[in-house]
């Protein structure tokens, strides 16, 4: 097991360092730069920005070198000093610009998360179990909804039924009178009353596809000739269902781990935008407009480490619940 730790920290450092490089050229390819954008938005107000201004802003932001120099002294400073760089348009570092966000954004993926595993996984083993039925109907029915339907149609809905039945607007984390509060009761149960508007929202399409992926694994397993033979052997349904195909059926749970955490962390980009959430999708949104190429690189390259981190805790959590996965990884 360390030497199959060892060897995916390897794989792990390496793939996140070609993405770190695809990232950074990427978001390079837009013709100009930050300071190509600050000078039409000066240009707007009526503040033109002369030649030497324009060289002293490239001069000042790092950017008047080409973009291998730009992408290793950026990289550098992350490997060698943690430092993710200074953000062009927030005019500070990188790092206090994502900081009070990721505290946010990270409380709602995680809550989100559990919560659509606590509601996908009995509306799919029950949807598997009473196949044709009309709960299963039922499921079924809503389950292609959410999929259908958008998530930032599902936020203005919310928006929508917000005004007409209570006069307001649902946004952000808080209310006003309470964002700048010290934290009490009465500020939990304000942030509680405004948390489950997201977790509806950016969880609906989660939960929808978790309990297709179960009911459909789980009636494929249902199926097969070890199950009929434990049936045969007078095996109790219900601990013939917990014992075997139940566990497998858990697989897509932790196999997803790998996509879903960076899917909530970053949170529906559009979503974020319209109930105003403090998460990192607006900034990464705004960074990528302004070509704030710093602070849009290392939003981009924290979901990535996310997701490579994620990769791994699937493939250990899938190598501990399914005998299959730990008996091919011997061999």
């Amino acid at each position: 097991m360390v030497k199959y730790l060892g060897r995916r920290a390897f794989y792990m450092a390496a793939t996140l360092l070609a993405i770190s490089l695809v990232v950074f050229v990427i978001i390079s390819l837009p013709p100009g730069d930050f300071v190509t954008a600050l000078r039409a938005k000066y240009s707007v107000m009526g503040q033109g920005l002369t030649e030497a201004d324009v060289q002293a802003l490239r001069v000042r932001y790092g950017l008047d070198g080409n973009l291998l120099q730009q992408y290793w002294n950026w990289i550098t400073r992350i490997v060698f000093h943690g430092d993710l760089g200074m953000s062009f348009e927030h005019s500070k570092p990188v790092a206090d610009v994502i900081g009070p966000r990721l505290g946010a954004t990270l409380g709602i993926s995680v809550i989100t998360l559990f919560v659509s595993w606590g509601i996908a996984f009995p509306i799919g083993v029950y949807s598997a179990v009473k196949q044709h039925s009309i709960g299963d109907y039922a499921a079924t029915t809503i389950g292609f909804l959410g999929l259908a339907v958008p998530n930032f149609l599902i936020a203005l809905i919310f928006i929508y039924f917000s005004v007409t039945w209570f006069g307001s607007v649902p946004s952000g984390l808080c209310s006003p009178e309470w964002c700048d509060a010290s934290w009490n009761l009465g500020k939990l149960l304000d942030l509680l009353g405004h948390l489950w508007i997201p977790m509806v929202v950016i969880g609906t399409a989660g939960v929808a596809g978790l309990v297709r992926i179960i009911r459909n694994n789980l009636l494929d397993e249902l199926r097969r000739p070890y199950v009929t033979a434990a049936r045969a052997r007078g095996v109790p349904e219900g601990r013939l269902l917990r014992r075997y195909p139940l566990r497998v059926a858990l697989n897509p749970f932790f196999s997803t781990i790998g996509w879903v955490l960076p899917l909530l962390l970053v949170g529906d980009i559009v979503v974020g935008q319209i109930l105003s959430l403090p998460t990192l999708g607006p900034i990464l949104l705004a960074a990528l407009k302004a070509q704030d190429m710093y602070l849009a690189g290392s939003i981009i390259m924290v979901l990535s480490v996310v997701t490579v981190v994620g990769t791994l805790i699937s493939d250990l959590l899938l190598g501990w619940l399914d005998p299959r996965i730990r008996l091919g990884h011997q061999k």
